[in-house]
């Protein structure tokens, strides 16, 4: 597995590495525990060194799962995890104020197994506290040796800018696929410019780019797709043609749709390094098979042509939901 440098930060991590949300939530039921733990530990062998995780995922479950599973090897690999939600607990409401992102560290570093964590993200922007105050609340715990990087997630230009100008920011972590591209309209050339790194999280459009979800779908009651205007039955048959595009340009290059969204991703920027999620092994092996597939400039020009011409029908997020990004 390649390795990349995410920005001008110097922090090191595999090419590709793993949102583990889904093992714990947003997905359908949790897996089973000691199955999770195997998923996480074969990513590791086969090369990954970069793991997603966040309080709100669970919440708390999946923190303490990636703790347990990745205690053998912890300094050999980069944890993520994220602050911001009141209790951890989405459907609560955003809580950004310093003492509860101090609260948030502490937990987190006993739930994770470990001293520090590498990457401490904002999950997403507070409103009601100025982002100089979290940007200098996590430059606190940096100088105290509880935290090593500042990251953002889904935050807008303007204030990834004000962040950045108190505490360096390492990484930006937002949605980013061939079926949702806005982040290259301001949000790309602002980290180009100042020198932090892209974590493109849903890279495989919540799994519909895999070409293994149709109109005729089901999902677990449980599962968030269930509210994504994106995934109405509609939708879903209206955007398969951007699958089926995938397909064809897979089926000459002996790849998959899935290993194909995933190696565009990696040839926009050498400092983009996405964070696909899945639970089971064949996926996982299959994802990071897309660090090895080349696409020529050829290639890419095929894709933005063919792709220029293909709408995605439908939101990204239902709208209370939507109100949280782009801040």
């Amino acid at each position: 597995m390649q390795k990349r440098k995410l920005g001008r930060s110097g922090l090191e991590v595999s090419a590709i590495g793993l949102g583990c949300m889904g093992l714990s939530y947003g997905y359908g039921p949790a897996t089973e525990k000691q199955g999770a733990i195997k998923l996480i530990r074969a990513a590791f062998e086969r090369g990954v060194t970069f793991f997603d995780t966040a309080e709100a995922y669970g919440p708390f479950a999946n923190e303490e799962l990636l703790g347990e599973a990745l205690a053998p090897f912890r300094r050999e690999v980069v944890i993520a995890t994220k602050f911001g939600f009141e209790g951890g607990e989405v459907q609560k409401g955003l809580d950004s104020r310093p003492a509860h992102i101090r609260e948030v560290a502490d937990a987190a570093l006993k739930r994770l197994k470990t001293e520090v964590i590498d990457l401490f993200y904002q999950h997403r922007v507070d409103p009601n506290v100025p982002i100089e105050d979290v940007a200098g609340t996590v430059k606190d715990l940096i100088r105290e040796g509880k935290v090593k990087h500042f990251g953002l997630s889904e935050a807008g230009a303007q204030t990834i800018r004000r962040a950045h100008a108190v505490q360096p920011v390492t990484a930006l972590q937002s949605e980013y696929s061939l079926w949702w591209r806005e982040p290259e309209a301001e949000i790309l050339p602002a980290l180009e410019e100042l020198g932090i790194g892209f974590v493109p999280f849903s890279p495989l459009g919540k799994g519909f780019l895999t070409g293994a979800i149709s109109e005729s779908t089901q999902f677990d009651s449980t599962d968030f797709r269930n509210i994504v205007p994106r995934f109405t039955p509609e939708a879903r048959k209206a955007n398969q043609a951007l699958v089926d595009l995938l397909g064809q340009i897979a089926t000459r290059k002996k790849a998959t749709p899935a290993q194909i969204a995933l190696a565009w991703l990696l040839a926009q920027k050498p400092w983009i390094v996405p964070i696909p999620g899945t639970t089971k092994l064949h996926r996982l092996e299959e994802n990071l098979g897309a660090a090895s597939v080349e696409l020529t400039p050829g290639d890419l020009g095929e894709i933005e042509s063919a792709v220029s011409k293909i709408p995605v029908q439908g939101d990204r997020y239902p709208a209370h939901l939507q109100q949280r990004v782009g801040r």
